[in-house]
């Protein structure tokens, strides 16, 4: 039942959004960019600030890398084998490699776990929060309207400014730049409202498509990668990695966790296939009730 109960915002503030948008009307591609440009690096900021960078930010970042890279090759194949657009691959990309283990994630893991097992999930946020914005955004960019080579793309990345949140971050804190309590609380209050703001995106965007238009094949493809291969892949991972016991656990089933709200709003940004991303993100997030308790009866 706690479980459900962790579920339960998620759900309520997509309903909120697909409401919003049904009966008001908003433009949801400006609000994705105010949380794009603003809120969340703003929230990387804070993230990289009041947390202490130590060893285990290394062993999670090569588990992120190298499950991210490995997702991203089968999806590479699957789009070769079914002759797929690179708008198609790359929508494809951001629909099934990202997690949720933002706001869905880290309540499951002080949950499941405690407050080691939360201390750990916010760890693996972070690192995912800079994946998604450089591999993530790299994808979005290359896939949407602009097109353009590996150099045109990686300065669409460039020029994001959630990465520079984060290195800000980190350098506050390793030079012990000490920030005022007044100022603290606009960071608190702007950073807070990011992932919130993601998700009532979320909501409205699903309001404006249509089920029968979305490619059941890609979505099954989707669905498979993401609460299936993911989780095999991530225990694979980590069963080579020198961590203790709960955090392989914690790897394993944060990799089980749906598709990452925030991907939508970077395919709403860059218009790669917006509408495909974010079916991925409600379906995966409806199955993962399924989904995640036969996980957990594996790992636990």
């Amino acid at each position: 039942m706690a479980f459900f109960n962790v579920l339960i915002p998620v759900f309520a503030i997509f309903i909120l959004g697909y409401i919003g948008e049904k009966k008001i009307g908003f433009d949801p591609k400006s609000i994705s960019a105010m949380s794009l440009y603003i809120m969340t690096p703003v929230l990387v900021f804070k993230t990289f600030y009041t947390n202490i960078v130590n060893i285990d930010y290394l062993y999670i970042t090569v588990f992120a890398l190298t499950l991210c890279i490995a997702l991203i090759l089968i999806i590479y194949l699957i789009s070769y084998i079914r002759g797929y657009s690179i708008k198609e691959k790359c929508g494809l990309i951001l629909g099934s490699v990202f997690m949720n283990n933002g706001n869905y994630g880290t309540p499951v893991a002080l949950l499941l776990f405690g407050a080691a097992g939360f201390d750990y999930a916010v760890i693996l946020m972070v690192i995912q929060t800079i994946v998604m914005a450089t591999v993530g955004i790299y994808f979005a960019a290359r896939g949407s309207d602009i097109g353009g080579g590996f150099k045109d793309t990686l300065g669409v990345v460039m020029r994001m400014p959630i990465v520079y949140g984060a290195l800000a971050g980190w350098l506050f804190q390793v030079t012990g730049i000490t920030i005022g309590s007044s100022f603290m609380t606009t960071i608190d209050l702007v950073g807070n409202a990011a992932i919130p703001t993601i998700m009532l995106v979320l909501g409205m965007q699903l309001a404006k498509i249509s089920l029968k238009n979305v490619e059941r094949e890609k979505i099954l493809y989707a669905v498979m990668i993401k609460l299936a291969a993911a989780p095999v892949i991530a225990w694979g991972i980590a069963f080579f990695l020198p961590v203790d016991a709960l955090l392989k656990q914690l790897m394993v089933i944060m990799a089980g966790m749906p598709s990452a709200a925030n991907t939508t709003m970077y395919a709403i940004q860059f218009n790669t296939e917006p509408e495909f991303v974010s079916v991925c993100t409600f379906v995966t997030t409806v199955l993962s009730l399924i989904s995640l308790p036969v996980l957990f009866a594996f790992v636990l």
